[in-house]
């Protein structure tokens, strides 16, 4: 007997859910126009915008900083990693785009707060650490996510994840390689690579998302083949990079219950979740400034879209003669 599943739409059936499932069993990539569930689609649309928003979102803590970089290569650097953020958003718009989802909807939910992105980016930057910081911690974690998306069960968003992994690893050793240094230097430096530290470890443990008992849509995505480790599992792989490569470099880790088990995994202390949930809620951080400059940027480029628009309408036409 069929077991009910609440994924099935009313104009789906359980044998194209079966055959749906079967292909994501033989390892196969679910493309743009092959079927696929209803509930699928909304998933990925949701998570792939999100991604993407995270990325458009995610240029502006570091972009703040372009100005005040220290050496003309650290500017060259920082301006190239934020040219790169900008290119990961518009390799996941696109591929939210082929699930039918379109450019200005998507920007429109994040604009009018219906659509999220990682929270971490509501967090201030304080120094010129916290460019590299957000490299070696937020990059990192990043990077831990988003390797287990290359292997997701829809293919432009796996293929678009591969790129973007090849990238952020950079970012990832640009930001290792400048709090290392920093580390290593004057006691005005130290201080200054450890304040950076102590401000962005937990918000780099709440990126990864809730822990698994509170992650409602971490089940449906697992079985889809999208999310192929939890969040906690992700967290763990984190950590136990980080921690110790943290504790090389000489620089201490805000919590007094990390340690190791048994199995050398680094166990960390209680998250404070009501702080993860405030910051997403736009009750704590800075979401009203940081979509106010999305939104200063769209209409500034108003311009911009309606020539495309005009362009485009005209080739169009000229085609059609």
């Amino acid at each position: 007997m069929t077991q009910p599943n609440s994924h099935i739409a009313p104009n789906e059936t359980a044998e194209q859910h079966a055959a749906f499932e079967a292909r994501i069993e033989r390892g196969e990539k679910i493309e743009a126009g092959d079927w696929m569930p209803a509930e699928y689609r909304r998933q990925l649309i949701r998570m792939i915008s999100q991604h993407a928003h995270s990325e458009v979102v995610g240029m502006l803590p570091e972009g703040e900083w372009i100005s005040s970089a220290p050496t003309l290569k650290r500017k060259t650097i920082l301006m190239a990693k934020v040219q790169d953020e900008a290119g990961h958003g518009q390799y996941l718009y696109h591929a939210a785009e082929t699930l039918g989802a379109t450019r200005e909807g998507m920007i429109d939910a994040l604009l009018t707060r219906k659509a999220k992105y990682s929270s971490i980016f509501n967090y201030p930057t304080m120094s010129w650490a916290d460019v590299g910081m957000i490299g070696w911690l937020v990059d990192g974690a990043a990077i831990k996510n988003q390797t287990m998306l290359a292997g997701a069960s829809y293919g432009p968003y796996s293929r678009a994840m591969v790129r973007i992994c090849s990238e952020e690893t950079f970012h990832h050793k640009q930001g290792k390689e400048m709090i290392v240094a920093y580390a290593q230097g004057t006691p005005a430096q130290r201080e200054m690579a450890q304040d950076a530290l102590n401000r962005w470890w937990w918000p780099a443990l709440m990126m990864l998302g809730p822990h698994d008992a509170d992650s409602p849509n971490t089940g449906i995505m697992s079985k889809w083949g999208v999310k192929l480790k939890t969040n906690d599992e992700v967290r763990q792989e984190f950590i136990n990079e980080h921690a110790p490569e943290l504790l090389e470099a000489g620089l201490t880790i805000p919590d007094p219950d990390l340690h190791q088990d048994a199995d050398g995994n680094w166990k960390h202390g209680p998250i404070n979740w009501d702080e993860f949930w405030a910051v997403i809620k736009g009750e704590r951080g800075l979401g009203q400034e940081r979509l106010a400059t999305r939104q200063a940027a769209h209409d500034d480029g108003a311009w911009v879209r309606e020539a495309l628009q005009a362009y485009t309408d005209r080739q169009r036409a000229v085609a059609a003669d």
